[in-house]
């Protein structure tokens, strides 16, 4: 997963979680309370564990928690809730889909919509999943918990200052877990964008519907590049050089974008490439322009955002451009 830098989590404190369009209201249980677990819970039929469990429920997991008894509750849960594409869901639903069940559980780490600093609880917790799911082979099953944390804290809180944060982050664990399955099908390597797999753009759209003007849109916005890109470049210079224009684009639209020096670095290091390619393809002239055209997005990441780390790695490729050192393909002599 890409994490978020610390300056855009704590920003979330101090921005209000104001859209200028409504959220769309959530329809609030009428049997019960709106809850969630923050660690794996077993479910049992009966309140006591001495028939083992019947299910087990993962954390960010919808219950309505409808009964207590002493230490125990009985709850309906969703013990796996459909996570489609948008496109590919059937327009009258599915009978196929999973019907909540009930059971009991223990009360114990489960938060609802009356827990106090409930919000902060389950972004906290998602913060916490997202960061172990960042490390080199993590279980699989974190980011999407993760991901589902999120996604309770915008249902559950509709009025936190947390909710756009959130909203971003579980929009963005989808993408990438879509963006890393798309990966690894043969369409991965075609070169025209519409013939790969496509990563599913509802929620993000919804970011820049709800929340527009914002860094939340801004990035939500740089995640939508990914669907306009070539798959596999297949020797042609049309491909980094008409992606150097989408990321253009982006940081003339969006210039206080959190993204927005990752952009101009995307951007120089394609033109740059293409540049290796007409050298390679012996195009002597359009290898200088693309070039060319590398150091001048250079200077002005470098006037723009000096104190990036994008900076710093954008001076070591231009370097290599000046040195005749190819950043595409083979660097040996």
């Amino acid at each position: 997963m890409r994490l978020v830098p610390a300056s855009i989590l704590f920003a979330a404190l101090v921005v209000p979680a104001l859209a200028q369009k409504p959220l769309p209201r959530q329809q609030m249980p009428k049997n019960g309370t709106l809850a969630t677990v923050v660690r794996e819970a077993n479910l049992y039929a009966n309140p006591d564990d001495s028939g083992g469990p019947i299910a087990t429920i993962v954390p960010g997991r919808e219950l309505v928690v409808v009964e207590r008894n002493g230490k125990w509750l009985r709850v309906f849960a969703n013990t796996d809730v459909p996570d489609t594409r948008q496109a590919d869901r059937p327009t009258f639903g599915t009978e196929n889909e999973a019907q909540p069940i009930s059971g009991w559980m223990l009360d114990k780490g489960i938060v609802d919509v009356n827990t106090a600093h409930g919000d902060l609880v389950l972004f906290g917790t998602a913060d916490n999943l997202e960061q172990q799911a960042a490390v080199p082979d993590p279980p699989p099953h974190l980011a999407e918990e993760a991901r589902l944390l999120y996604r309770r804290v915008v249902i559950m809180y509709p009025q936190s200052p947390w909710v756009p944060e959130a909203m971003y982050r579980a929009a963005d664990i989808r993408w990438q877990i879509q963006k890393a399955d798309a990966s690894t099908l043969p369409s991965a390597h075609e070169k025209e964008n519409y013939l790969r797999e496509q990563m599913d753009e509802d929620e993000m759209h919804k970011i820049q519907k709800y929340f527009p003007q914002t860094k939340w849109a801004d990035m939500a916005a740089f995640d939508l590049i990914d669907n306009k890109l070539c798959g596999d470049w297949q020797g042609s210079e049309k491909c980094p050089e008409q992606e150097t224009g989408y990321y253009l684009k982006y940081v003339d639209e969006h210039p206080s974008s959190p993204s927005a020096a990752e952009a101009l670095y995307d951007a120089l290091w394609r033109q740059a490439a293409a540049g290796d390619m007409w050298q390679a393809d012996g195009n002597g002239k359009r290898a200088d322009e693309d070039h060319g055209h590398a150091k001048a997005i250079f200077d002005r990441l470098q006037q723009k955002y000096p104190d990036s780390a994008y900076s710093a790695r954008a001076a070591s490729l231009i370097y290599k451009v000046d040195q005749g050192i190819a950043v595409y393909g083979s660097s040996r002599e």
